[in-house]
């Protein structure tokens, strides 16, 4: 797109490139938005439907302007600030929380070579943009000067970084099969397994990993059953009880934002991405960012499904789940990826 820029419009290579990428963000941001708006809206209906319930079905036609009535609603609300808070930090949480939630998709690989920046440390940028996130959840607390916003800012610190810890070491693992930390390499080392299938999934070494990093990124984005963070029971609603209006909207939907990133890691580290389930030639017409929508609603409705019926952890389960289960089982696959890899790749010395 700059070179189109650069000799239809005659722009310098700097004034082509930045416009080139401004569409880039925009074509991805805009559509991001609409899709968080009716995400929202899904979610509410699977877990109706679970319930023997109707969910959203008056405002437009089966209830699909739900989530922009909600949002005009909040939007219409007064913004209030606590007189103790500290206003600069409290204004600038949500906005933290909703911008780590849209930088991280820079790197997203929608179909070959299709991303606004196809970097070689792709997963090194995702993983630093990510852990980010915990500081919009931290500022919140703290700078509502209030004591349940506090508390929930310290579990939601502590169970970020648990559960980073063995995200880290779940990554290391696909990085060492596919030698890359670009994503697009990432996607294309999942062709062919057994000669037909796509995916990390079908790979024995790297299924329980799949397995681990979904239930760490219900942790990383406070999804039940790992919720403990806006715990109504305990912390009335946690880091954002002291918030309302658009600050608050942001809070929401910076959630959903990440909840929609996680499913997109899921497909493209395990599930092959933008490929097809097979590895045979006439599914490659379908264009690979359908693919790749597809499984991530696929991961949405198993986020949505775990909400709906698994019931919430106590907080000494939940630390205990990312300490003393998670993190030696990724560390022993670690080993057991790297010592395959050396016999295969490597060979046995003589």
């Amino acid at each position: 797109m700059t070179s189109f820029f650069t000799y239809r419009f005659g722009m310098p290579f700097g004034w082509a490139w930045f416009v080139a990428t401004l569409i880039d963000i925009l074509v991805i941001a805009l559509p991001l938005m609409l899709a968080v708006a009716m995400i929202i809206y899904v979610d509410r209906k699977i877990w109706a439907s679970m319930a023997l319930r109707r969910g959203p079905n008056v405002v437009g036609p089966f209830g699909l302007l739900q989530s922009f009535a909600d949002g005009l609603k909040v939007f219409l609300q007064e913004t209030i600030i606590p007189i103790a808070a500290n206003k600069t930090l409290f204004l600038l949480a949500p906005i933290i929380t909703f911008t780590v939630a849209l930088i991280v998709w820079a790197v997203v690989p929608f179909a070959k070579d299709a991303s606004v920046a196809n970097i070689n440390v792709a997963l090194l940028y995702v993983l630093a943009a990510s852990s980010l996130g915990v500081y919009g959840i931290i500022l919140a607390g703290w700078s509502s000067n209030s004591k349940y916003p506090f508390y929930s800012a310290i579990r939601a610190a502590a169970q970020m970084v648990s559960y980073e810890v063995a995200i880290g070491f779940v990554l290391i693992s696909v990085v060492l099969y596919s030698g890359s930390f670009n994503l697009g390499a990432i996607v294309e080392n999942q062709k062919g397994y057994y000669g037909f299938l796509n995916g990390h999934w079908a790979n024995p070494l790297l299924f329980p990993m799949a397995v681990v990093f979904f239930i760490s990124s219900l942790a990383e984005t406070q999804r039940a059953p790992f919720d403990l963070t806006e715990a109504e029971s305990e912390l009335v609603a946690g880091y954002q009880t002291e918030y309302s209006s658009m600050s608050f909207a942001l809070f929401w939907l910076g959630e959903y934002a990440n909840v929609i990133l996680m499913c997109a890691l899921n497909a493209t580290l395990f599930w092959g991405g933008y490929l097809p389930p097979l590895d045979i030639g006439f599914l490659y017409v379908v264009p690979g960012i359908i693919w790749l929508l597809l499984k991530m609603a696929a991961f949405f409705f198993l986020f949505s499904w775990v909400k709906a019926t698994v019931p919430r952890y106590r907080y000494d389960q939940l630390m205990r789940l990312g300490w003393k289960i998670f993190l030696p089982m990724s560390l022993i696959f670690v080993f057991l990826v790297s010592g395959y890899l050396m016999l295969v790749r490597v060979g046995v010395p003589a």
